[in-house]
């Protein structure tokens, strides 16, 4: 191996080790916790040496925000591989958007964080990263309803990009409402009027006989 594939390796290695060191603090302390000088310190790293890998927090949290995405699209396209047709891939692709929140609860909680400010936390060009892969999973539903239009199950009427849009909006929302479960949904069960609201979603799409 030569001297700047070496190199190359050991940097890949540090940015790892600064990422894991990062991502461990803000799932279990928080965002104010994980600030780069502990960051720099529970790596056994220098703030100078971080300095050298990552130009600032905003940077580090940017890459765990796009890593978050990319593990949810990865969700999402597994659980699309047993789909029966059209609706049930959307039926699935939001079911999968659910079990991610429940299954990996600190990533979701991460990418809600960012969701909630992200001109505030992100400069343009991080923001532009962090938005290209979140755009993936748009993409994705919006291919979702673009084959469904061309198999005739759904609706041409309807934009695949704009539905894409409100359906990941609208689930992701509806995720949320499992902690009403004792209080707005008492009695409901969050399942059923989680199901019953993708059920809504999906049937606009369909075409009327």
């Amino acid at each position: 191996m030569g001297l700047k594939e070496r190199r190359a390796r050991e940097r890949r290695a540090r940015r790892k080790q600064i990422l894991d060191v990062a991502r461990r603090l803000l799932f279990e302390d928080g965002l104010r916790a994980a600030s780069i000088n502990r960051i720099a310190r529970e790596a056994e790293l220098g703030v100078g040496t971080l300095y050298f890998y990552y130009r600032n927090k905003e940077e580090i949290f940017a890459e765990l925000q796009a890593e978050g995405l990319d593990l949810l699209r990865a969700r999402i396209e597994r659980d699309l591989a047993a789909a029966a047709g059209p609706a049930d891939r959307l039926r699935r692709a939001a079911a999968a958007i659910l079990a991610f929140s429940r299954e990996n609860r600190d990533y979701f909680d991460v990418i809600d964080c960012f969701l909630s400010a992200p001109r505030i936390l992100f400069e343009p060009t991080l923001k532009s990263e962090v938005d290209r892969h979140g755009t993936k999973i748009i993409q994705l539903v919006a291919a979702l309803v673009a084959d469904g239009q061309e198999r005739g199950a759904f609706t041409p009427r309807v934009v695949p990009r704009d539905f894409a849009v409100l359906f990941v909006a609208a689930v992701h929302g509806l995720t949320h409402y499992r902690k009403l479960e004792t209080t707005v949904l008492e009695g409901a069960g969050f399942d059923q009027v989680f199901r019953r609201a993708v059920d809504h979603l999906v049937d606009s799409l369909s075409v009327r006989v």
